[in-house]
C-alpha cells in the first residue's frame, strides 16, 4: 500500500494473514495511485507512483531497484501506469503535464530507467488508460484520445464524456461519463467511433464503471444502477 510519509514509510508491505508490517521504503507524499505488482526487464517488482517519481521495489525486502522523476502540478498522480512491453509502460498525468513511455534496462545486476518519448498528447488528471492492439485510449483532459503507445503519437482525438472513467471490454471501451451518461465506443485506431449512447445515472459521476456476468454496474454518490448487457 502506499500511504506516504517521511521516515521511510511512503511505501509499506503487510502480512495478508497477521496484518504484521513487513517492510516499508521511501520518504515520498503519497499522490492517488495504487501498487502494481508486475514483471519489468525480467524481475519481478511492485510498481509504484508516488507524487514525485516512479519507483520499482522490490517485493521481499522493498529494496529500491530504480526510479524515474514523476513530479507534476499540485504533487498529483492519480492514473496507473500500463504495461506495454516486458520492460516499458507508460505514465501519464493531467494539468498539462502529459505523457512518457519508460524503458527499464538491466546491466550489471542493477535496473535503470530511461524515457523513450514525452507527449503532451494524452493528460489524464485521474482517468486510467487501456492498451488494446499497441493503441493507448485515455481521456486528455476529458476528451477521448488514442494514442500509438510505441511513438507517442496521436491518432485521434474527440468525443466529450468530461473526468469520466471506462474500462476496456472485447475491444469496446464502455465509459461512464463524469455527467452520468453511459457510451459505447469502439477501439478503433483510426477514428473517434461511438456506437451508442444514454443517460445511465444522474449527477456527477467520477466511479469506473464494472462488468462482471453479464451486467454492467454503474454508480456515483447518489445513485447506482445495474444493466444486463450482451445480445
Amino acid at each position: 500500500v502506499l500511504p506516504g510519509g517521511a521516515g521511510g514509510k511512503s511505501v509499506v508491505a503487510y502480512d495478508k494473514t497477521s496484518g504484521a508490517r513487513l517492510w516499508s521504503a521511501l520518504d515520498d507524499r503519497a499522490s492517488y495511485t495504487a501498487p502494481m505488482l508486475v514483471t519489468l526487464a525480467g524481475r519481478r517488482q511492485v510498481l509504484a507512483v508516488t507524487a514525485t517519481r516512479a519507483a520499482g521495489l522490490d517485493p521481499d525486502s522493498g529494496e529500491l531497484l530504480w526510479e524515474f522523476p514523476w513530479k507534476t502540478e499540485y504533487d498529483i498522480n492519480s492514473a496507473l501506469p500500463v504495461i506495454v512491453s516486458p520492460d516499458r509502460f507508460v505514465l501519464s498525468a493531467g494539468y498539462d503535464h502529459g505523457a512518457a513511455l519508460v524503458e527499464i534496462s538491466q546491466s550489471g545486476g542493477k535496473l535503470s530507467a530511461a524515457a523513450i518519448w514525452n507527449s503532451k498528447a494524452l493528460k489524464n488528471r485521474f482517468n486510467s488508460n487501456a492498451l488494446h492492439n499497441g493503441i493507448i485510449y485515455g481521456m486528455d483532459e476529458g476528451i477521448l484520445a488514442a494514442i500509438d503507445a510505441a511513438t507517442g503519437e496521436r491518432k485521434w482525438k474527440g468525443g466529450r464524456y468530461g473526468y469520466g472513467q471506462f474500462v476496456m471490454a472485447e475491444g469496446y471501451l464502455v465509459i461512464l461519463s463524469e455527467s452520468g451518461e453511459l457510451a459505447l465506443v469502439k477501439a478503433n485506431p483510426g477514428r473517434h467511433e461511438e456506437l451508442a449512447r444514454f443517460q445511465a445515472i444522474e449527477g456527477k459521476t467520477w466511479n469506473p464503471p464494472a462488468i462482471a456476468a453479464g451486467r454492467l454496474v454503474v454508480r456515483n454518490t447518489t445513485e447506482m444502477a445495474c444493466y444486463r448487457i450482451g445480445l
